[in-house]
């Protein structure tokens, strides 16, 4: 197994390559500058050049080059507009899932959001298009051949590790430190039995590792 981290540089994808060195999983971080792959590269972590608002064949490409069986989409626009945002979150994601489809990677994850199924939630939030952008990207990826897992992690904190979650059936909402999110991914890496589910998921009190399965 290989793990390619689409979104390697973003603050879940950072704290998902340190946990995917600490556990020995096979990985490749996804980067989108030569400046990334450097610092990456001179830091040991082995990288692979991805642009998503690039060419489909482009992204297969490096796709391919990767080497991975997994991918992990955790990139996102960031908060950059909402142009780049249905670019980056939406029509980024689906080309990968295309490209996964296409040369026979079979496992796909997911970083979503706890709400981008629950459209109540969307207006008052204050980022509309990225709901929109991971509500659409979710359905698409529900609809295609992967053995996909979608993780729906409460509002992002930079607090520390609790190793602990509560996995919501009604999206209460909550928050969830970042370094959880990368823990609650790396468990789904190892996990098969949660293909084809999704997961809702904040600070709680259940061990990870009980919660994902």
């Amino acid at each position: 197994m290989k793990v390619l981290i689409i979104g390697a540089h973003g603050k879940v994808g950072r704290l998902l390559v340190n946990e995917l060195q600490a556990k020995n999983i096979d990985f490749v971080a996804g980067l989108r500058s030569q400046e990334q792959i450097k610092a990456y590269s001179d830091n040991n972590i082995p990288t692979q050049y991805i642009d998503l608002t690039a060419s489909i064949e482009d992204i297969k490409n490096s796709i391919t080059a990767s080497g991975a069986d997994v991918i992990v989409f955790s990139a996102g626009a960031g908060g950059a507009g909402a142009d780049l945002t249905m670019e980056i979150d939406l029509d980024g994601a689906i080309k990968t899932m295309m490209i996964a489809e296409a040369i026979g990677i079979k496992r796909y994850i997911m970083v979503s959001s706890i709400y981008s199924d629950d459209r109540s939630k969307w207006e008052a939030s204050g980022i509309r298009p990225y709901f929109i952008a991971k509500h659409y990207a979710d359905e698409h990826l529900r609809g295609t051949t992967l053995d996909y897992t979608i993780i729906h992690p409460g509002t992002l904190t930079d607090g520390e590790s609790t190793g602990k979650i509560k996995v919501q059936a009604n999206n209460e909402g909550g928050e969830v430190p970042r370094i959880d999110v990368a823990k609650v991914i790396a468990q789904v890496i190892q996990t098969p039995s949660t293909i084809k589910k999704d997961f809702n998921f904040v600070s709680g009190d259940e061990d990870i590792a009980t919660s994902i399965r």
